[in-house]
């Protein structure tokens, strides 16, 4: 916790929000997508799917195959407790569902389907998207793939396996966005990427939740944003976007949302 104090202080010196921006592509994800004020009808839905989840004390035994909770330990935990504090935040689910209704992704990869917040937001920004989400631990992944069916979401694929096995077997599809949200270790975060390059294209995204979690991961982001594939990142402090864009001067953003 102390790291991510200290990284935070640092974010807040150096981050800046549209002004400055001299980027047409990122100053209109910031002041269009990012810092979009309007209160779309689909916030209601968002809202109503984190309450029932709130409300829920079944109990799950949840298999950490990443670094883990910060919060929780204990292996027996209850829906209601997962939400409040594993799940994505509501402001940042709220950002999502913005990001996918901004750039109208075909195909979307999620890792870490937890229980369904991000990937709900996902199909609520873009109905026709095809949604493929993977969770490692296998009694969550029957819970989320059971609440999500009596809500009638649909064409949303949950696989339930270990990440390395699952992105090497994905690795030959094309992604235009791919949401990393899960283990959290350098390592890991880092081979997750590697091989999921294969699967991109002049217009792909990539977001990695938590890139100041540990030391670990801050240094697989300054990896990731090093790679030469890579032509502009946006650091927003819980989470850092990446994009392929060859037509854009590599550059690098620290923008307050």
């Amino acid at each position: 916790m102390y790291y991510q104090v200290v990284q935070y202080i640092k974010f807040i010196i150096k981050s800046k929000n549209q002004h400055g921006v001299h980027s047409p592509f990122v100053y209109d994800l910031i002041t269009k997508c990012f810092y979009n004020k309007n209160k779309y009808e689909a916030y209601n839905t968002i809202l109503k799917y984190r309450k029932t989840l709130l409300k829920n004390n079944s109990k799950i035994k949840v298999s950490d195959l990443g670094a883990g909770s910060q919060v929780m330990k204990q292996q027996d935990r209850l829906v209601s407790n997962i939400t409040k504090n594993a799940g994505t935040t509501l402001k940042r689910t709220k950002l999502l569902y913005r990001v996918t209704r901004y750039f109208k992704p075909n195909n979307i990869l999620e890792l870490g389907t937890s229980l369904g917040i991000a990937t709900h937001a996902f199909r609520l920004g873009n109905k026709k998207a095809n949604i493929t989400t993977i969770e490692g631990c296998t009694e969550t992944s029957a819970f989320t793939k059971a609440y999500l069916k009596t809500l009638n979401i649909e064409n949303i694929s949950l696989l339930t396996g270990n990440f390395n096995d699952e992105t090497k077997r994905l690795s030959s599809n094309n992604y235009n966005l791919i949401f990393f949200d899960g283990n959290h270790q350098k390592e890991a975060t880092l081979n997750y990427f590697e091989t999921l390059l294969k699967t991109t294209n002049n217009t792909s995204v990539f977001i990695f939740d938590d890139i100041y979690w540990s030391k670990g991961m801050t240094e697989a982001w300054e990896t990731i944003k090093a790679h030469p594939k890579v032509t502009v990142t946006i650091d927003t402090f819980f989470w850092g976007f990446v994009f392929f864009r060859k037509e854009q001067v590599k550059e690098h953003f620290k923008i307050r949302v």
